[in-house]
């Protein structure tokens, strides 16, 4: 287990690194492409299209190809896009090859955190979790760093070498070291029983807490890419700061995502996960809505490192909370969540872009304070579903006699 936890940190790392390499550039690419803030969200929206469809077919590709054959498979296609990048072709061409960077994102994601999940000792699901998104957090602080320097240097499109590089890293590192665990049968928790038999609850309650689970995904992603990837620009509208400066910010908000990650797993296993994400969905909420109505540089990073704090474990323990509600299905469960996410981090940041551009960067802070309530609304609708899901699981009294 500790090897696949190493194995999965580094590939965390580098995925962290690929997803926030479009935002950590996005000022100086848009102006050397001269295309508007809508098409650099075009771009984002291509590459999170590819990840919601590679997580999708990933449980079907792992039943055709198996676990190591695909996560390897993929690992070698973000390699080579990432290569295609930094060749700085035609926008049209950049616009193709996003979702293929996209799908070899996503489902390495996806099929390493479905592996963690089902492989994690019973209770410290949200701590293996927790650990290994630790390492997406560190590859999405240190991607603005070197973004920075490279943008001061006059080499943005260099950033996706760094990503292109550590990918290849990544893929000789888990050619070398298959953990055999990934390759034992798990077997996967079942609902309550009593005896022998499962109880198991009605099909439409199950299909609701995967709905709103699927909806938290899409508005969590969504919000987070679009602000990660906006960030920069609005502080570089509202407060005058360089690009390299104003990418800096990127570096307070996954800074604090690392500190907070160290703890959210124990935090949410003390409390429980559902109590958990209400507490920091309406941190978030009052974060957000703060953002609306301050605008100075010292305010917005003060904010946008509480925001990194209130929205670290969000993934992860969402992403285990849902697991352990719909028990059994683990694959599947974490493909279709994750899918969603790449659905909202596909259109929220275009629609992110496009508001921008027509109504400016003020009313964009407060379209952020919009996302946030509503994320803090679909969090509790699911906590809400996976209580009533759970007393659905468990049989009366007299049933149980029969």
């Amino acid at each position: 287990m500790a090897r696949l936890i190493f194995l999965g940190c580094v590939a965390y790392l580098a995925v962290g690194l690929g997803q926030l390499v479009l935002g950590t550039i996005m000022e100086p690419m848009v102006d050397a492409y001269g295309v508007k803030y809508g098409d650099g969200g075009q771009l984002v929206m291509n590459q999170f299209f590819g990840g919601m469809f590679g997580v999708l077919l990933t449980p079907w590709l792992i039943g055709r190809l198996g676990k190591k054959t695909l996560l390897l498979s993929v690992f070698t296609i973000v390699v080579v896009a990432e290569a295609v990048y930094a060749m700085q072709p035609s926008w049209g061409v950049m616009l193709t090859v996003a979702p293929f960077a996209g799908l070899g994102l996503g489902m390495i994601e996806a099929i390493v955190g479905s592996i963690i999940i089902g492989s994690a000792i019973e209770g410290k699901a949200n701590v293996a979790m927790s650990r290994v998104e630790v390492f997406f957090g560190v590859g999405a602080l240190l991607m603005p760093f070197a973004g920075a320097w490279l943008i001061a240097n006059g080499h943005w499109e260099s950033a996706f070498i760094v990503v292109g590089a550590l990918m290849a890293i990544t893929l000789a590192l888990w050619v070398g070291l298959w953990p055999s665990i990934v390759d034992a049968p798990h077997a996967e928790a079942l609902p309550e029983s009593y005896g022998d038999k499962a109880i198991l609850p009605k099909r439409s309650v199950v299909v609701g807490v995967l709905a709103l689970g699927s909806l938290f995904f899409m508005m969590y992603v969504g919000f987070e890419m679009s602000f990660v990837h906006y960030l920069p620009s609005l502080l570089v509208n509202d407060n005058g700061l360089s690009d390299s400066t104003a990418s800096l910010s990127l570096s307070v908000y996954w800074g604090a995502m690392v500190v907070g990650r160290l703890v959210s797993g124990h935090a949410a296993d003390r409390w429980g996960g559902g109590a958990y994400l209400f507490v920091t969905c309406t941190a978030t909420a009052v974060i957000f809505v703060l953002f609306g109505g301050m605008h100075t540089t010292w305010a917005t990073f003060a904010l946008t490192l509480l925001a990194g704090l209130a929205m670290s474990g969000m993934f992860s323990v969402a992403l285990v909370f849902t697991n352990h509600v719909v028990p059994g299905v683990t694959e599947r469960t974490t493909s279709l969540l994750m899918a969603s996410g790449g659905v909202g981090g596909a259109l929220l940041p275009k629609l992110t872009g496009w508001f921008m551009d027509e109504n400016g960067t003020v009313a964009t802070w407060w379209l952020f304070a919009v996302f946030a309530i509503v994320m803090l609304a679909v969090a509790v609708a699911l906590m809400t579903s996976g209580r009533a899901l759970r007393r659905a699981s468990v049989p009366s009294v007299a049933s149980v006699a029969s």
